[in-house]
């Protein structure tokens, strides 16, 4: 089960990029990091709902650690995916997306260090073949990236790797059943985030809101897009250790490597295909930790 909802997750992270990085050569980032959550709110009480009417279940119990969890995952997943949209306005969306995917072997050393996530010899090599991976795409063979971006695709990941962590702590703190705790989890992070998000630009941006709304549907898409990922992420990661979802999340290079080439018209040079090729490979290790 958590292998399908990865893999439904890294499908439909790769369009929600996509648009999203088609959306900031209009709109501010925060405006950008708003779209993937405006929408996604009401769907995913939706969600929540439908769960419920199909099998019944207890109400969660809040504590301060759930609180505290879900505070933390809205705050660092609002950070890392406006770093990601600054990704793509310094380059092309598959680069972009690419760096942010170091998030999978952050997850993993944090993992160890923090959560009590243990891998093999073979999941450490998995670690450093992706690790190798992230340099190769700010290799200067590319002859676009440079430092400052690694660094800032290196703290994109860092951030969604907190996201993830803090998600299944919080999801297995509500001591619910599967899927009911992760779906709380998720109307709990994404609501958070819209009233966040949207009382920032109202009181610095308003004028962010309107572009947004001009562009409706297209905001409808990152929205649903996301909310549809989310629910892959966060039910997933509530049945599994946070590294294997997101390693195996890798898959999503491939999904980005046809969207960027198919759909945004986007040229990928050799020395990126090899770097996102090698973070794929990179997840097939850990997966067989």
């Amino acid at each position: 089960m958590w292998v399908f909802l990865t893999l439904m997750a890294a499908f439909m992270q790769a369009w929600r990029n996509a648009f999203q990085s088609r959306l900031s050569r209009e709109v501010g980032v925060v405006a950008v990091t708003l779209a993937r959550f405006i929408f996604a709110a009401p769907l995913a009480g939706c969600y929540l709902a439908a769960l419920y009417l199909w099998q019944p279940a207890p109400q969660p119990q809040v504590s301060s650690a759930v609180i505290g969890y879900v505070s933390g995952a809205a705050l660092a997943q609002i950070l890392a995916t406006a770093l990601m949209v600054r990704l793509f306005k310094l380059q092309n969306y598959a680069v972009g997306a690419g760096l942010a995917k170091s998030e999978a072997l952050v997850a993993a050393i944090l993992g160890m260090l923090f959560f009590g996530t243990q891998l093999s010899l073979l999941g450490w090599g998995g670690v450093l073949i992706g690790t190798a991976a992230v340099f190769l795409l700010s290799n200067k063979v590319s002859g676009s990236l440079s430092l400052g971006t690694l660094g800032l695709g290196l703290a994109c990941g860092t951030s969604f790797a907190l996201t993830s962590l803090w998600v299944r702590e919080a999801s297995l703190a509500l001591a619910l059943p599967f899927p009911h705790s992760a779906a709380w989890v998720l109307l709990a992070v994404i609501l958070l985030q819209c009233l966040l998000l949207l009382a920032y630009l109202l009181l610095f941006q308003p004028h962010q809101l309107l572009a947004l709304w001009q562009r409706w549907r297209l905001t409808l898409i990152i929205s649903a897009c996301s909310c549809l990922g989310s629910i892959g992420w966060f039910s997933a990661m509530s049945l599994t250790a946070v590294p294997y979802v997101k390693t195996l999340g890798q898959v999503e290079v491939f999904f980005m490597m046809l969207v960027s080439r198919f759909f945004l018209r986007e040229p990928v040079k050799r020395a990126e295909l090899l770097g996102l090729v090698l973070i794929a490979l990179a997840a097939i290790l850990v997966m067989w930790n």
